[in-house]
């Protein structure tokens, strides 16, 4: 089966928080930077931390930020981060209809960031190809075409590719 998420959240801060949660660190005195002690934390910048706890094989932390961070602040880069472990499998039960409802609840908000654009993106794929919801085309297309007009170029090259596709 077609992967639909390709992981593309990156960012200086990320990658400096992965590095300083590797599992076999100084766990008595934990750094500030490590996801760890930001599992049970009311600050949103938890929600980053979500990814390097994925990132470095800490599934369980990874999925308890992220479902918190989405009650508590409807955050759109966890749902894309939870809706992307649904999708492989990896560190819980894989589970396509889950994912992709996640990336719906995504592509619907806006933020202020890029992600609902790449959750939009993400979104429309799944209804062309009828990954964890029904195939439905003309509605994957409004989506792909939303993300294409905020500046997704693979939501405009799928979208061509559709339009090559068509009869």
């Amino acid at each position: 089966m077609r992967k639909l998420l390709i992981w593309t959240m990156s960012c200086a801060a990320l990658h400096g928080a992965a590095a300083h949660a590797q599992p076999g660190g100084n766990r008595d005195a934990e750094s500030e930077l490590s996801y760890r002690s930001y599992v049970t934390s009311t600050k949103r910048i938890k929600c980053l931390y979500g990814y390097a706890a994925n990132k470095t094989g800490d599934h369980a932390a990874a999925i308890q930020i992220f479902e918190d961070c989405i009650r508590r602040w409807n955050d759109v880069f966890s749902m894309i981060g939870l809706a992307q472990m649904y999708e492989t499998g990896i560190g819980i039960r894989e589970d396509a209809a889950q994912s992709t409802a996640l990336m719906r609840r995504a592509a619907q908000l806006d933020d202020g960031s890029s992600y609902p654009s790449l959750a939009r993106y993400h979104y429309g794929v799944a209804l062309a190809e009828g990954y964890g919801i029904q195939k439905n085309i003309a509605e994957a297309r409004t989506w792909l075409r939303k993300a294409a007009e905020e500046g997704v170029n693979e939501a405009a090259d799928y979208l061509a590719q559709l339009d090559r596709a068509a009869p």
